[in-house]
Formats: structure tokens, C-alpha cells, sequence
């Protein structure tokens, strides 16, 4: 990045720290910072929406649907979510794969499972062969995203139809006895109230899924994991930056990063469960209402 950088092996000290930090393995660190957080912007909306389909599900007076909605949400228990994050980008690949694989090779006569094997044509993979790094790249982040909010959104289905069975049900009988429809009630007393039961749990989720974020590296993206590990390793002379083993400094600056991105969701999260709490029949609301006294 600077003239002086052009021969690290004749610079020492201050210059050569510089260097070393600006080299364009180092830039590719602090960029994989922006694609945690760019998941975490991304799939958390998207879990959060798929899990209160998922709640609503749950509550359906039509059997079938009911059924679905249950299911989803239950299906988080008793399997390590490793088991679920590799299993959902080899299905959502290969489905994709075969998809494309009945559009551009229809005339194929060869079968796609063989056996336990699974194979298309070279122009049904998804990238293809001739793709640049960056699409790889942005495939292997969007099945990421995909994976993580089909899982998260599982737990988050849980935890938004506990909190509607929370709700009082005589706030629900009032204000069907003042004529609301049952979609008015749902939208109108239901949904606002239930946010407050929901938030404890919604929280303790989010926490969940910032420290499930190295899962980055097992589906293909380079995250900020993978980066530590490999510019951490022992580099000898044949590297542009020799030096010694110093894993042990770039994952205390990860710990430092997840520490501090716990404490300003726990900060940004605690006031909005302070104002959500603001007048309802809570433990924290009656506190609240007790102190303005």
C-alpha cells in the first residue's frame, strides 16, 4: 500500500507493523468484519419474519397448517445446530444444482443420483467453473444467510408463540366483546403485547446467533475466524511477513469485538424492552409505573 512497503525484508519497526497491517491479506480481515455484521443485518429480519409465519402457524385453527407450524418450530430440539447449518447448504446446493440441471440439460439421459453420488452437467453448477472469486463468495454468503435464518427462525417461531400464549386471554375476550374480529384482535391487542414476552427470549436469541457467526468458515465464507487462524499461523521466511506464532492476539481482538458487540446489543436491547414495557401488566411495567410515582 506504501512505497515503503515494496521490500518488507529491509524495513523493521513501526513501518514494518504498518505494513504488515496494510497488506491485502489484512484488508481482506477487516473487510470480513463487514460480512458478519452484513449477515447479521440481513438474517435477523428474515429469521425474525419466518419465525412469527412459523408462531402464526402454530396457532392455525386448520389442522395441516397447525401441524407445519409445530414441526418447524420443533425441530431445533435435540439436534447440535452444526448438524442443521451443514445439512441445509448441501440440500439448498444440490437442489439448486438439480433445478438448473432439468433446465439447461434437459436431453441428459444419465441419471443425477448415482448411487449415493450426485451429479449435473458442468452448466447446471452453481457458480459455475468459469465464475470469479467474488461469486463464490457471494453464493457461499447467500446460503449462509438462507441456513442461518431457516434455523434461527425455528427458535425464534418458539419463542414468539410462547410469548402469544403469554398474553392475558381476557385482554383478547374484551376486545372481542367490544366487536373486534378475530384479525383485529390479533393485530391490534395480541401482536403489541406479546412483543414483551417475546423480547427476553428474542434477545438471548440474537446473542445466540452473533456468537454462531464462525459458522461462517464451515460453509464456505471466509470470515473473520478463518482470517485470524491463517494470518495468526507461524510464517517463516519464504513469507512476504515472517514472524512468529500470533494466533493468540488476533483471536483477542475477535474476543474484543464479541465483547463489545454484546454490550451495545445489550444496551440498544434493554431500552427497547424498557419502552415495550411502558404500561403493560408486567413485573417490569407495574416497576416502571411504581417509580413515576
Amino acid at each position: 500500500m506504501f512505497e515503503a512497503c515494496a521490500d518488507p525484508k529491509s524495513i523493521e519497526g513501526l513501518t514494518w507493523l504498518t505494513c504488515y497491517l496494510t497488506s491485502g491479506k489484512h484488508l481482506d480481515f477487516y473487510w470480513s468484519f463487514v460480512t458478519v455484521l452484513a449477515l447479521l443485518a440481513v438474517t435477523a429480519p428474515i429469521a425474525m419474519g419466518m419465525g412469527f409465519l412459523g408462531a402464526m402457524a402454530a396457532r392455525s385453527h386448520v389442522a395441516p397448517i397447525r401441524w407445519i407450524g409445530k414441526g418447524y418450530s420443533a425441530m431445533v430440539r435435540g439436534v447440535p445446530d452444526i448438524v442443521y447449518f451443514m445439512f441445509f447448504v448441501i440440500a439448498l446446493d444440490q437442489g439448486i444444482e438439480y433445478v438448473r440441471h432439468l433446465m439447461v440439460c434437459p436431453d441428459l439421459s444419465e441419471p443425477v443420483f448415482r448411487g449415493m453420488e450426485f451429479h449435473v452437467c458442468a452448466e447446471a453448477k452453481v457458480p459455475l467453473a468459469t465464475s470469479s472469486p467474488f461469486v463464490y463468495q457471494a453464493y457461499g454468503f447467500f446460503l449462509a444467510v438462507v441456513t442461518f435464518a431457516i434455523v434461527f427462525g425455528a427458535f425464534v417461531a418458539n419463542v414468539i408463540y410462547g410469548a402469544m400464549q403469554a398474553v392475558p386471554r381476557a385482554q383478547l375476550e374484551t376486545g372481542e366483546a367490544y366487536g373486534m374480529s378475530h384479525r383485529q384482535v390479533f393485530r391490534r391487542i395480541l401482536v403489541p403485547q406479546m412483543w414483551t414476552y417475546a423480547l427476553p427470549g428474542l434477545t438471548n436469541l440474537w446473542m445466540i446467533l452473533i456468537k454462531a457467526t464462525p459458522l461462517l468458515f464451515l460453509l464456505g465464507v471466509k470470515d473473520i475466524v478463518y482470517y485470524a487462524r491463517e494470518l495468526g499461523g507461524t510464517k517463516t521466511q519464504a513469507y512476504e511477513f515472517p514472524h512468529g506464532d500470533w494466533r493468540l492476539y488476533y483471536f483477542l481482538g475477535l474476543l474484543v469485538f464479541y465483547l463489545v458487540m454484546t454490550k451495545v446489543s445489550e444496551t440498544l436491547l434493554g431500552r427497547l424492552a424498557a419502552r415495550l414495557s411502558k404500561g403493560q401488566a408486567t413485573a417490569a411495567g407495574e416497576a416502571m409505573r411504581k417509580a413515576a410515582i
